[in-house]
């Protein structure tokens, strides 16, 4: 049975005993969804590829302490979140970045794109760029929110601020992007 065929949990087994072709296999399986987590953070492609092989790196030598192998996936998006916002912060505030070709970093995307597809594309960018035009504390709370899928806990623990205080922010930032959204959604 080949790498490619063997579930997380093999996997990370293979990897706690030092195999270097099952830590290649969890890389090819996670990097692009970490790339993506750390490029909405800090908003620069280069630097979202440095703090997503930092991660991987952090992960496979902090991998004694995963208490469960199937929780790595999760455990590996908070080690990736977290360097993304220490960099963030130690590095101050980014300016800007046009949204047109760094969205996503995919492998031969398919040539034949129907306009539906095409429609829903503009859509979603329109609303990343809506989305990047937020505070900085707005956008990454709201990222971490409604794309990550973090709670107002962990957002509070990750920003370093109250439940309360998370919950406002987010509250804020849904209502800044409603309104950044709505002359687009009225047309």
């Amino acid at each position: 049975m080949t790498l490619t065929t063997k579930n997380t949990e093999e996997l990370i087994a293979l990897c706690q005993s030092g195999n270097q072709h099952a830590q290649l296999e969890i890389y090819n399986r996670y990097y692009k969804a970490m790339y993506n987590t750390a490029f909405r953070i800090v908003k620069n492609s280069f630097e979202a590829e440095d703090i997503m092989q930092e991660a991987f790196l952090s992960a496979f030598t902090k991998l004694s302490s995963l208490q469960e192998a199937s929780t790595f996936g999760a455990w590996l998006k908070r080690i990736v979140v977290n360097k993304s916002i220490y960099h963030y912060n130690k590095n101050g505030k980014y300016q800007n970045i046009p949204v047109d070709g760094v969205l996503y970093k995919l492998e031969d995307e398919s040539s034949s794109i129907s306009s539906e597809e095409t429609e829903s594309g503009n859509k979603v960018k329109v609303i990343i760029q809506a989305i990047n035009s937020l505070k900085d504390n707005y956008r990454i709370a709201l990222t971490l929110h409604l794309i990550e899928g973090y709670d107002y806990e962990e957002i509070g623990d990750v920003m370093k601020v109250s439940y309360a205080n998370s919950r406002t922010t987010i509250s804020r930032a849904k209502e800044k992007l409603r309104q950044a959204l709505e002359p687009i959604i009225n047309y």
